[in-house]
Formats: structure tokens, sequence, C-alpha cells
């Protein structure tokens, strides 16, 4: 919490020195439209998520247990992936972010953003003394979640459905599949069918950027939308 406090203190300081900005500019004031875009957002990828682990389920014969389930295991585990997905969208799709945007333009800002963010994984995942291919896998498929989460940012100016995207998939995955400190909350995997090695390269390229894909697409038909809350300014 101490973290997460430094950081929008930071965040704050920075706005103000540099562009005179209040800290409202990130649409984080919890107020009825970024509320909105926040559960459209947490809703939105949940589905999409749980789609996916039905497509896994079926292409890969996935057999899944099911576990008791401990209430106070799975509210632990949401206060943690909140802090946790609210402090990383302040940190890339934050202020740093906005003021890229004001100085270097929306598109290099959110590319800077997304490598950023996906090189950041590498670190956040312990790989950093893995193969090279691993490696570069992490930083295309959370670079490019990076990028979708930042153009999100951008043409809502606000992090609220950015951050309901990064909660509801940190806190629907910890439901299904190992994790730390919180995983296999609700489920856990008995078997499952292995590919050849080729097919296994296929099918985590999919995995990768199946959500990703599908939540730009999402993203821009909201933004197309008479849904005036998504209307880009």
């Amino acid at each position: 919490m101490l973290g997460l406090l430094v950081i929008i203190v930071i965040s704050w300081g920075l706005l103000y020195l540099i562009e005179k900005k209040h800290i409202t500019v990130l649409g984080i004031v919890p107020n009825p439209k970024h509320l909105t875009q926040f559960l459209i957002g947490f809703v939105f990828i949940i589905v999409l998520n749980l789609l996916w682990v039905f497509i896994e389920t079926t292409i890969k014969s996935v057999v899944w247990e099911t576990k008791s389930i401990n209430y106070g295991l799975i509210y632990h585990s949401f206060i943690y992936h909140l802090r946790s997905a609210l402090t990383e969208d302040l940190v890339f799709r934050g202020a740093i972010l906005y003021l890229l945007i004001q100085k270097i333009g929306p598109r290099k800002a959110i590319v800077i953003s997304a490598v950023i963010f996906g090189i950041y994984h590498v670190f956040s995942y312990g790989m950093t003394s893995d193969r090279v291919i691993p490696i570069i896998y992490v930083i295309l498929t959370t670079g490019f979640t990076g990028y979708v989460w930042a153009y999100a940012f951008d043409k809502t100016k606000s992090i609220a459905i950015g951050l309901g995207f990064h909660l509801g998939y940190n806190l629907l995955m910890t439901c299904f599949y190992p994790s730390q400190p919180y995983g296999e909350l609700l489920f856990t995997q008995v078997s499952r069918v292995n590919f050849s090695e080729w097919n296994e390269l296929y099918f985590a390229l999919l995995k990768g950027f199946f959500p990703s894909i599908i939540t730009l697409f999402f993203i821009r038909i909201l933004l197309k939308s008479d849904f005036k809350i998504f209307k880009i300014k």
C-alpha cells in the first residue's frame, strides 16, 4: 500500500511540474463514468478469458478438478491483484504515458509504453536467465497486451477500462492456473493432451495474442458506438 501511495504522489508531482496538470487527468477519480468503464472492461475480459479456457479445454482435452471454494482466499486474491494492477497501470499507463503522449504524440508513446511493459514482465516473471525464445515470447505477448491497454487509455482519457481489463484477466487466471502468491483458486488441471513441438508453439502464440487482439477490436467497436462514455475527445 505504501508503494502505491508513493507512485500516486510521484505521478501527481510529475504532472504538476511538467504540464501543470492535476492527477485527475489520468481518469483516476471513481466517478460514474470511470466506474462504468472499469466494470465493462472487467466483465468483458472475464467473459473473453472464460471463452479461452473453454477453447483450451476443448482443443487440449483438459480435465479439471474442482476445488472447494475458499472465500477468504478469493477476497485476499482480489485485493492483491487490485493493488498490483493499479500499481502497474499507474506506472505504465499513468502519468508517464500521459506526458509522453503530450510530448511525442500517442503513437510513439503507446509503443514505448508497450515495449517497456513487455520487458518489465521478463523481470517480474523471473525469466532473466531463461532461453532467448521464451523471453522474446513474453516481451511480444505482454508487450502487445500493454499496447492495447495503453491505446484504451489514450482513447478514453482514463485508466479505468484498462484497469478493469488488467484486474479481470489476472483474477480469472488465478482461478484456473498456477500463480504466485495465489493460483488455482477454483480449479486445477488433472490432465491434458500435449502437442508436437511446432503445434505447441502455434498454440502458445494463439494463447498469447488471442485475448489482446479481441480486446483491441472490442475497444474500437466501443469507440465507434453511440455509448457516450467511450467517445473520443
